[in-house]
């Protein structure tokens, strides 16, 4: 049985990632790209799904690990009445073909360790044919070929490969695993101790570039680190999470791929990346997108393959039992053909703020701009699935509607700002009935509240976007309600719940109901909070959010507030750009408060006679 999602590290080379358990599995590792079979499925089923091991013959007495400082190099010291060993798990960033490297090193007495080499291609469906090489073995089926490169003598036992050797202090054992297509020779091969100082050195370099120097800098640079992890160097396109069909519920149906670019969480990680001082991220996306949504405004999809691919067709493993035996394991994404208002806003807010980080202005990413709002004039009008991806029918989503408020209003800031030629009039007008039509429609008075959508009684947590994307003040009595009205309903333990999803909810969602708070929507309400004011209570809120982290800083897309579990794909690109604009909101608010006279930045929020 894999371990608990938390127990996971990420390692990755900006083209896909594996996932390495706290007891040295590896358990999940997609080859060549983020959206390819998996080698090694065990985290979706067992060892026979295939999987690699690096763990003391001894039983382990403790574990500890951690990543050098700011890098994606992963070391977990294991204990043993024996001694004690050191793993180094790293993924170099691509160079000629993909390499996992790890180094066992012997830190203290004398440890016997064992090796298990299980490689099932094809998400665990396929069994290669081994064959034993100088300095290692070959592995091939179809199209696919792994070679394990190491000093340490290789036994085949019923189609698996194990191996038993001992290490004393000081001793390093490398292991290099080497993807390559079965048709072409192997690539040159990765020296394993010059690729662990290449990779430090990479992201060493790379976390350099972050502007943000805060209180919360420590968590704000893994999240980052992660994000760049999930970025597709090749193309620049963000994938959602590394994983596919970590379940939302243990033991529930609510399991997606999300291998692929969603345009929401893609933009919205642009944002945070730029927040930060990123710009060739930036540069990078933006060419990203310009290739991906290329075609007809109203065939806008929101969501793309990592090289721009449209067709994601939604399959399901039967072969494969699921995380802790939730099914069924998808692949590929039906929501792709969903129609969501909301992206068109993401877009444009994206392509804005790019613009005001300095990124050099693009002729053709203004001129896709215009062609999209050409389609809003009259697509906003029209419902769709919401930014929950709902199964059931369209609705008016309160949300979406705002989405498409921003639209408009930023390509009337790029024309006011930078001059360009637009229908700045018509932009305007239409901002204004857009405004107008979410202030009458999605505003419950009676419940002094907006709500879900329009003449719905419902809240959702994607209301508390209402003044961060500037909507409307965090201090208009209209959105003081609604984030009274979230807090009083939407709580749950303390955190913030997407929605309801309750029986009485299923004609919306279209699924039966059961899921983790999502974690994303706790996040916004500190930065709500904050906007507020009310600086305390976001940072007391922001504190908890942060120990939710598992032990290397990784945080999935949900959390089940019974189990006291992560729950859903992990980790999160969502979860982590939220992570990272709430910290940076948080250190603005108390710079803010510390500015105001008779204030200072106590964490009380006491009002202090400056002297």
């Amino acid at each position: 049985m894999a371990e608990r999602i938390e127990d996971y590290g990420l390692i990755g080379d900006l083209q896909t990632a594996a996932l390495v358990s706290r007891h040295g599995c590896v358990d999940w590792l997609c080859l060549p790209r983020f959206d390819s079979g998996a080698c090694f499925a065990a985290l979706l089923g067992d060892e026979e799904h295939g999987q690699w091991s690096l763990a003391p013959a001894a039983p382990i007495t403790a574990a500890r690990r951690g990543y050098r400082q700011d890098t994606l190099v992963l070391e977990t010291e294991l204990d043993t009445e024996d001694g004690t060993v050191r793993l180094i798990d790293f993924m170099p960033p691509r160079g000629e073909a993909p390499d996992v490297v790890r180094i066992v090193e012997g830190v203290a007495g004398r440890v016997t360790m064992r090796m298990g080499l299980t490689i099932r291609f094809d998400y665990g469906a396929i069994v290669p044919w081994v064959r034993r090489r100088e300095e290692g073995l070959l592995a091939i089926a179809g199209p696919d070929a792994l070679f394990l490169a190491t000093p340490v003598e290789l036994e085949g036992r019923n189609f698996h490969t194990v191996a038993e050797f001992d290490v004393g202090p000081g001793d390093r054992v490398p292991f290099v695993l080497t993807w390559y297509p079965s048709n072409r020779p192997p690539p040159e091969r990765v020296d394993a101790e010059q690729a662990l100082v290449d990779t430090e050195s990479f992201w060493r370099d790379w976390v350099t570039s972050c502007a943000h120097s805060g209180r919360f800098r420590e968590p704000l640079v893994r999240s980052l680190v992660t994000l760049k992890a999930l970025t597709y160097a090749p193309t620049g396109g963000i994938v959602a999470a590394p994983t596919t069909s970590l379940p939302e519920l243990l033991g529930g149906v609510r399991n997606w791929d999300y291998r692929f670019c969603w345009l929401r969480d893609a933009t919205l990680t642009l944002l945070s990346l730029v927040r930060a001082g990123y710009d060739d991220e930036a540069r990078t996306w933006r060419d990203w997108l310009m290739r991906a949504i290329a075609g007809l405004p109203g065939e806008l999809q929101i969501m793309y393959g990592i090289a721009g691919e449209r067709r994601l067709t939604e399959l399901e493993l039967d072969w494969l039992p699921g995380y802790e035996g939730s099914r069924p394991v998808r692949i590929g994404n039906a929501a792709c053909t969903q129609h969501q208002l909301d992206v068109y806003g993401e877009v444009i807010d994206a392509l804005y703020h790019a613009r005001r980080s300095g990124l050099e202005p693009s002729e053709d990413a203004w001129a896709m701009t215009r062609k999209l709002l050409e389609w809003l004039e009259d697509g906003w009008r029209e419902p769709d699935e919401g930014i929950w991806e709902v199964r059931g029918p369209r609705r008016h989503f309160t949300h979406s509607k705002v989405m498409a408020w921003v639209a408009f209003d930023r390509a009337v800031r790029i024309v006011e700002e930078d001059g360009v030629d637009g229908s700045v009039d018509r932009w305007r007008a239409l901002r204004d009935e857009v405004h107008a039509e979410v202030c009458r429609e999605g505003f419950d008075p009676e419940l002094g509240a907006f709500t879900q959508s329009y003449g719905s009684p419902r809240l959702d947590a994607s209301l508390l976007m209402i003044p961060l994307v500037g909507f409307l003040p965090a201090d208009d009595p209209r959105v003081v309600g609604t984030v009274a009205a979230i807090e009083r309903e939407l709580l749950q333990d303390g955190f913030v719940q997407r929605y309801r999803a309750d029986p009485e909810n299923v004609e919306v969602d279209g699924l039966p109901p059961g899921e983790g708070t999502f974690l994303p929507c706790s996040f916004w309400l500190v930065q709500v909070l904050a906007l507020q004011g009310r600086l305390a209570e976001a940072e007391a809120l922001f504190e908890r959010l942060l120990a939710l982290r598992n032990d290397v800083g990784l945080l999935s897309e949900e959390y089940d507030t019974v189990g006291g579990r992560l729950v859903g794909n992990f980790p999160q690109a969502f979860t982590h750009l939220a992570l990272v604009d709430a910290a940076i909101t948080l250190d603005e608010g108390w710079c803010r408060r510390a500015a105001l006279p008779g204030r200072d930045d106590s964490r009380s929020g006491a009002v202090q006679v400056p002297r």
